[in-house]
């Protein structure tokens, strides 16, 4: 994990599965057993799929929450505790306001190795191999 490494593990908050976690989990994974399990995830889902977002148009939002309920190819229920946990991690440390504006301040001043210009050279490199192409403006 690129940006852990780059501000440490207390200037972070990271939350779900990790990829042998997901790797583990998808062949038997059934996304209802968390929405069962759950019932602050039952009641978000109760609450979008009943229009409590889209009262303008009622059903707006059903087909996510069928494919969420029946597939959920990226396992969002999965992390949702997780992801609960985490923001209740957030809430905490915003608090300490000073705390906060280090972190935030490190985090800014860290976070220059992940640009997009190193990020798309990198793909490049290590996996789509393109050729450098040069591209010229035409005169009108």
């Amino acid at each position: 994990m690129e940006i852990l490494d780059e501000v440490g593990k207390d200037n972070i908050i990271i939350f779900g599965l990790t990829a042998e976690e997901v790797a583990g989990l998808k062949p038997h994974y059934n996304p209802r057993d968390y929405c069962n399990n759950n019932p602050m995830l039952k009641r978000v889902l109760d609450l979008v799929s009943g229009g409590f977002f889209s009262t303008h148009e009622l059903g707006l939002f059903q087909p996510i929450v069928d494919n969420l309920l029946s597939r959920d190819p990226y396992l969002v229920l999965a992390d949702f505790q997780a992801y609960c946990d985490a923001q209740d991690r957030v809430d905490q440390s915003y608090r300490d306001r000073e705390a906060w504006t280090q972190k935030a301040i490190l985090n800014i001043a860290r976070s220059g190795k992940f640009s997009s210009d190193r990020t798309i050279l990198e793909y490049n490199r290590d996996i789509w191999n393109a050729k450098p192409m040069c591209v010229t403006r035409e005169k009108k």
